[in-house]
């Protein structure tokens, strides 16, 4: 097992300009085990209720989803409910019912421990703490976080921060985490807090990689059609730590790719709502677009200016 995620797993209705789906699945470890997988083993520790659908699990199962780390209970699962307007890059929070995830307290299975890549999800920095205390020696760690608890729980998050190798974070969150308005001031604040490397996701207008004193940049994919942003930055994270561990190097180019593959996976998820899209990739898709994206990026040097 090489990839190791725990997080929500949810059921979410949403509706956009495009359409509106009802108790479809979701949660921030759904979406990043999906995309996780094309390119790595994972295992995946959560919480669900009585009405979780089995075929939802014998999808992920299906895709070599180690799931013995999660956890059915009496009860019903987590829910939310949202509405994105045309600005897709904002969510309106309707409804939040956290019903059996409240109680989440994450327990890993021995075979868990070992792993070498973790993965935090977006979920109290003190279950956090909680998964680093059960891990040993793992050699890369990172993690998500929101809004809520940098602004409610900032001395847990602080701990968080002290103790992993990256920060997956929006740009509002970036901001609000560092006191700083400027993004690039805002990932060197981060950096000063113990994680070496932030991603900054700026949905609509690509991500940002801070390693060290270098900087990436990848830009969103121009999609004709965009349905359902929810997941696209768990679809994201799970597409750059999927390569990480698929790669087991480290280094700026490695880190580089990732970006890539993980703006891969977060533009095909946005292309229908909750998994659709995600859940028929395959390898030819992912590499042809990672091909097109390449072509974005690529220009020719600037010819010797006259003096």
């Amino acid at each position: 097992m090489s990839l190791l995620v725990v997080g929500s797993v949810a059921l979410d209705s949403v509706r956009s300009p495009f359409g509106d789906v009802t108790d479809v699945v979701g949660g921030s470890a759904t979406y990043f085990s999906t995309s996780a997988s094309y390119f790595t083993d994972v295992a995946l520790v959560a919480v669900i209720g009585e009405d979780f659908p089995q075929s939802a699990l014998d999808d992920l199962t299906g895709r070599g989803v180690d799931l013995s780390g999660m956890m059915r209970q009496a009860g019903r699962t987590f829910r939310w409910k949202g509405e994105y307007g045309f600005d897709l890059n904002e969510a309106k929070t309707l409804d939040t019912q956290l019903n059996v995830f409240e109680a989440f307290n994450p327990e890993l299975p021995a075979s868990h421990r070992q792993a070498e890549f973790v993965f935090l999800g977006n979920i109290d920095p003190t279950l956090q703490l909680r998964v680093l205390d059960q891990v040993d020696s793992p050699r890369f760690v990172a993690a998500d976080t929101m809004n809520f608890w940098i602004q409610g729980k900032p001395e847990a998050l602080r701990q968080v921060l002290a103790r992993i190798d990256m920060l997956f974070v929006n740009d509002a969150e970036a901001r609000a985490l560092s006191g700083e308005s400027n993004i690039v001031k805002a990932a060197a604040a981060i950096r000063a807090m113990g994680p070496k490397r932030v991603a900054i996701k700026r949905g609509e207008y690509g991500a940002l990689l801070f390693d060290g004193e270098e900087v990436f940049f990848a830009p969103a994919y121009p999609l004709e059609e965009v349905f359902d942003p929810t997941g696209a930055g768990d679809s994201f994270a799970g597409g750059f730590m999927g390569w990480v561990s698929r790669q087991g190097e480290l280094d700026n180019a490695t880190l580089c790719q990732a970006t890539v593959v993980g703006s891969v996976m977060a533009s095909y998820c946005v292309e229908r709502f909750s998994l659709e899209r995600v859940r028929e990739l395959t390898p030819d898709l992912i590499a042809r677009r990672f091909e097109q994206f390449q072509r974005l990026m690529r220009f020719s040097p600037l010819e010797p200016l006259a003096g």
